[in-house]
């Protein structure tokens, strides 16, 4: 079998789309050949089985080129593969169709998000199959609909080794941390956290709260400052650190050693970096709906609701340290069991069958 993966970005310093590399690196292992075609390319180490041609963003290309690099890549490389994956952007299942179609590919899109577009739906339409991480992961209903959790790396990346568990302990004895990890912009929900933490200085807990990510457009931009200005207005700033963008492989530096991760996005679809804190022993607290249906009740919160936000973080701060652990294991072998990087490879294999 051969594959071709169509993705935005092959980059494995990236923040966001690190993960696809080893996403790539793990389907490898059960293909013969596997042909990448990417928007920008940047670092990577790949098995010799995959081969990486790029539409040229990293060198700032026109669209118009992005677009015929595109033809001349799924004319060029026909022989060379049977199935194709496109990973989230339904655009490339438009473009390369009906290509495909009529010379006998199969295709697969990916998507996780709540978003429902035009562009989506016509993509649905002409894609044999699509993959997605939760039921509300993807909302149009359709029989092509297969839902396979996501693709966590539990064995080499998001795990904790020793070290780091004995730092959680000493931190956790001192100062309790609290960590968020999303593009900052206003759709994530860091209202929600400077509110909560206003009602945390009053309840005496030696706390601090990392927000890792950055923001992207020009309004994420402008949302920062308004929220540091909120954090200042509050007296916040000593609780408050903006620790900007991590690389995916090296956030398990800040999950392993955070008491609490929190996610306050609603948008409905399964934030990848959840379950990434689940596989690293950390104790979790979303309101993402989602995860309604993965996660026990303890790490839910209701969305939009400061004085439920706060009661939960209270509950599981004040957790003995064997109620932790048995959480913290449960939380993992959640990951572990349903959403693994081994076990997604290979359901993404079926789906072609």
């Amino acid at each position: 079998m051969k594959l071709l993966f169509i993705t935005q970005k092959v980059d494995v310093d990236d923040d966001v789309l690190g993960f696809v590399t080893k996403w790539i690196a793990e389907l490898s292992k059960y293909y013969e050949k596997v042909s990448v075609i990417c928007l920008y390319e940047g670092k990577y180490n790949l098995p010799k089985n995959v081969q990486v041609y790029s539409l040229g963003k990293e060198s700032n290309t026109s669209r118009i080129l992005y677009i015929l690099k595109f033809y001349k890549y799924i004319f060029k490389l026909r022989k060379d593969y049977t199935n194709v994956f496109v990973h989230m952007n339904q655009i490339y299942v438009i473009l390369g169709g009906l290509f495909w179609t009529m010379s006998k590919k199969k295709i697969a899109l990916w998507y996780a998000h709540g978003t429902v577009s035009i562009s989506l739906r016509l993509a649905t339409f002409i894609t044999h199959i699509v993959l997605t991480s939760t039921e509300s992961g993807f909302r149009i209903e359709t029989p092509k609909k297969k839902v396979i959790g996501q693709g966590i790396d539990t064995e080499n990346v998001f795990v904790c080794p020793t070290q780091f568990e004995i730092k959680k302990k000493i931190n956790s004895s001192s100062i309790y941390t609290i960590t968020t990890v999303g593009r900052i912009s206003g759709i994530k929900g860091y209202d929600q956290v400077v509110d909560v933490a206003k009602l945390l200085v009053t309840d005496n807990i030696k706390f601090r709260i990392e927000l890792i990510g950055s923001p992207v457009y020009r309004h994420d931009f402008e949302y920062k400052k308004k929220l540091h200005q909120k954090i200042i207005h509050k007296n916040l700033d000593t609780i408050f650190t903006f620790v900007g963008s991590v690389e995916n492989s090296l956030l398990p530096k800040y999950l392993c050693r955070s008491d609490l991760f929190v996610n306050m996005s609603s948008t409905g679809s399964l934030d990848k970096v959840i379950l990434e804190a689940m596989a690293c022993d950390t104790l979790v607290l979303t309101c993402n709906e989602a995860l309604k249906n993965i996660l026990p009740e303890e790490c839910l919160y209701v969305a939009g609701d400061i004085g439920n936000f706060h009661k939960k973080i209270i509950y599981l701060y004040s957790l003995s340290e064997n109620e932790k652990s048995i959480l913290q294991k449960k939380l993992r072998n959640i990951v572990c069991e349903n959403h693994s990087l081994q076990q997604f490879a290979k359901k993404i294999i079926y789906s072609y069958e």
